[in-house]
């Protein structure tokens, strides 16, 4: 039986790193805020954390709190037909519930964990890839990083989906430290 396995936790966790290694096994990807990105561009908006909140709430008010698991539902299930899943930044609680009312036992979720200090150094510290052409890791300030943080949990109810996840990941060390708790998992 096919797996979706989908990653939360808040900006700088280490989300898209954790999503990389699955990727690296095979796993098909899915990344749910792909769809704020695709709709900031097809507006002509300038892609920038400001327009992404923007876009993002919009759409929840449009959908309601499970929107991206609602857009994305298409593509979850052609892509569990040909193999297992990974998806990045599961973000609101509803979206899980309908995730998990829609897929069962075939979904887990993993939380990617670091604390405020080390993911706002993380990713203050990063360095745009002029090949990153979704916008995937892009630096943020400290002050973005808590402005995204405390509408990510007072606005998307992100919390849920942390508190909720089948498996919780430490990303406080290096890769290696990363990669042998999701072989523990996954091994």
């Amino acid at each position: 039986m096919n797996k979706i396995v989908c990653i939360t936790g808040l900006c700088g966790a280490g989300k898209s790193v954790v999503s990389d290694f699955f990727v690296k096994n095979e796993f098909q990807y899915i990344r749910f805020g792909q769809i704020t990105l695709d709709e900031v561009k097809r507006r002509g908006m300038e892609v920038n954390e400001a327009n992404e909140r923007s876009v993002r709430e919009e759409l929840r008010q449009t959908y309601g709190m499970a929107a991206f698991a609602i857009l994305n539902l298409p593509k979850f299930d052609e892509l569990i037909k040909v193999g297992n899943v990974i998806a990045d930044g599961l973000y609101s609680f509803e979206e899980y519930k309908v995730l998990k009312e829609h897929f069962g036992e075939q979904l887990e979720v993993i939380a990617v964990y670091a604390p405020p200090k080390l993911r706002y150094q993380r990713l203050s510290e990063r360095k745009k890839d002029s090949e990153d052409t979704n916008v995937r890791n892009r630096p943020l300030s400290v002050e973005e990083a808590k402005s995204r943080d405390f509408s990510e949990i007072e606005k998307l109810n992100k919390g849920g989906t942390i508190a909720m996840a089948d498996f919780t990941i430490l990303n406080t060390k290096d890769i290696n430290f990363l990669e042998d708790q999701i072989k523990e998992i996954y091994g």
